[in-house]
């Protein structure tokens, strides 16, 4: 919170935003790609957009070598191109930064649901229990009903009294008398 008491308002558009941007990025290389199953080292020593059009085939930037992207594995081994240097999808990103990016990416995203969830569970909780105004007033008027019992009774046993003392009382059996 500001330290006026006010919120900034969220941007709910950054996320949406940021996720279309990459896929935007990375469209215009998925279209450009050549078949699967074209030799990737016939690309070496030449360009790196020439090597990605297969979308099988890694740039590594360090030796100029387009090489056969391994497939069984999620990232690419050191002994085949540092991460720092080995190009996939399109030229001007390496793996290090697509992996930072997807990592924060990944947190971002999971740091909304956690907090999505947070608020949604502490609404639910607010709405079950009655808040302290309910409270009060329904123990205030516990005590009202319970002031106003005591009343009657006095009033009755003062009336009962007033009664008896008249001779007013009425009886359980009036033919007592006789």
């Amino acid at each position: 919170m500001a330290p006026g008491g006010t919120r900034w308002p969220t941007p709910r558009w950054a996320l949406p935003l940021a996720g279309a941007a990459l896929v935007l990025l990375l469209i215009p290389a998925a279209a450009a790609q050549e078949p699967f199953g074209a030799g990737c080292s016939q690309y070496t020593n030449r360009s790196c957009e020439e090597c990605l059009k297969n979308v099988s085939c890694l740039w590594c930037n360090a030796n100029n070598a387009c090489l056969e992207y391994p497939v069984r594995k999620i990232l690419p081994p050191a002994s085949l191109c540092k991460l720092s240097s080995a190009r996939w999808g399109v030229c001007w990103v390496n793996f290090q930064a697509l992996i930072i990016a997807m990592s924060v990416l990944g947190g971002i995203i999971l740091l909304g649901i956690t907090v999505c969830c947070c608020c949604c569970c502490r609404r639910r909780k607010r709405s079950q229990k009655p808040d302290k105004d309910d409270e009060r007033a329904m123990r205030e008027q516990e005590e009202r009903r319970v002031r106003q019992e005591e009343r009657r009774a006095e009033m009755k046993s003062r009336h009962d009294e007033i009664r008896k003392k008249y001779g007013l009382f009425k009886e359980q059996n009036p033919y007592e008398k006789f």
